[in-house]
């Protein structure tokens, strides 16, 4: 694999956390601070103070999660109930977390420095992960994706701070409206992640298409229900159109095969 010219491979691992720490400025990284403003402004009026809003930041991580957390609170549900829904909320981080590891770690990432980074992976982080990781050496990728992680978090746990503090001058509905900016930028973030891999994008297209039945059977589940039907279904055709190219390619090649030999009268 040629390293593209940004990225010398003689560089130290302190020079890789520090460029990391560089490629923080990006539009993804803006547009999730711009998220962020608008989880302070919600946190504050629900009544979450502000060390429980920054310690939610850095803590938690993942925004979906947060705001289930805060939505819990402001409802006054029960701690147990609270606990299981915000699992059920970030289980989908699990799959990431165990596609992304592999591409990070080199044969000698000590597994505390994983177990740190595994942390900070969301669905921000997963796509920076799996698009630039691959461009460079082994023993670059866990200091580079480490000083990417830690600064997008350290900035945004600063941005719940600010953004709270100053939500008195914010209107609720421009906080709801900067929160809608999350999904939003996850599904355009996904796609462009899936480029490669029709199925997942197949995914994406049937969750999206079963939301609204799903929202109005169980509200509460709707994420839940949207993942596993769209996942599901784009197996199950991603696996049948496998085996129709593959039943076409073998049959393709029969007849070259035949053709090649003199036709099936020979």
């Amino acid at each position: 694999m040629t390293l593209p010219a940004e990225f010398p491979s003689e560089r130290s691992s302190a020079r890789w956390f520090v460029a990391g720490m560089g490629a923080f400025f990006s539009l993804p990284a803006f547009i999730l601070m711009a998220a962020f403003t608008g989880f302070g402004g919600l946190a504050h009026a629900s009544g979450v103070t502000l060390a429980q809003s920054v310690a939610m930041s850095g803590l938690i991580w993942a925004l979906p999660s947060m705001v289930v957390l805060v939505g819990a609170i402001k409802a006054g549900t029960p701690l147990l109930a609270t606990a299981i829904a915000v699992s059920l909320s970030a289980v989908r981080l699990m799959p990431m977390t165990m596609a992304l590891i592999p591409i990070v770690r080199d044969e000698k990432t000590p597994k505390w420095l994983l177990y740190w980074i595994s942390h900070f992976i969301a669905v921000t982080a997963w796509v920076f992960g799996m698009t630039k990781l691959p461009d460079l050496p082994r023993r670059a990728r866990a200091p580079y994706f480490a000083g990417f992680c830690m600064t997008l978090t350290t900035v945004n746990m600063g941005v719940t701070a600010v953004s709270w503090l100053a939500s008195a001058a914010l209107p609720p509905v421009a906080a709801v409206a900067l929160v809608l900016l999350t999904p939003l930028y996850f599904i355009l973030s996904l796609w462009r992640a899936a480029e490669r891999a029709p199925t997942d994008r197949m995914a994406l297209v049937i969750g999206m298409a079963v939301t609204p039945v799903a929202h109005h059977l169980s509200p509460q589940f709707t994420l839940l229900a949207t993942g596993l039907v769209g996942g599901t279904t784009a197996f199950i055709l991603g696996r049948a159109l496998d085996r129709r190219r593959t039943a076409g390619a073998a049959t393709n090649a029969a007849a070259d095969l035949s053709a090649d030999l003199g036709g099936e009268g020979r």
